[in-house]
């Protein structure tokens, strides 16, 4: 599941740094006339390095940290990626609880289950 986790913030910052006005409008329900001044440009752009950092962030871990510790930074991590998307579905659209926050809340709770 993190890793699912993962892959959706490296599609997130590829929206996010690489795609055309018109599907960042869509995929983030912004206007397009928004999308295409340079400072919300950079200010996405910004946002899309943290997600894919984010992203490198679990994908490594799950390699590289041993269990006992790895089930601490995933539930961190997790619970830092609902938070953000609550933030998120309340200040911009209320599709971001469902496709970010909800997901990290599953994986959290799957976390906290397993031993």
């Amino acid at each position: 599941m993190t890793t699912i986790i993962a892959l959706e913030h490296l599609i997130f910052m590829l929206i996010e740094i690489f795609a055309k006005p018109e599907l960042q409008s869509k995929s983030f329900d912004l206007p397009t006339s928004f999308l295409e001044n340079p400072y919300a440009k950079s200010a996405l752009g910004n946002q899309g390095i943290y997600n894919g950092m984010l992203a490198v962030t679990i994908i490594l871990s799950n390699f590289l940290i041993p269990y006992p510790q790895l089930k601490t930074i995933l539930i961190l991590l997790m619970f830092y990626i609902s938070v953000v998307g609550i933030y998120g579905s309340l200040t911009v659209t209320k599709k971001i609880f469902f496709i970010q926050s909800l997901p990290a809340m599953i994986t959290m709770l799957l976390i906290f289950i397993t031993k």
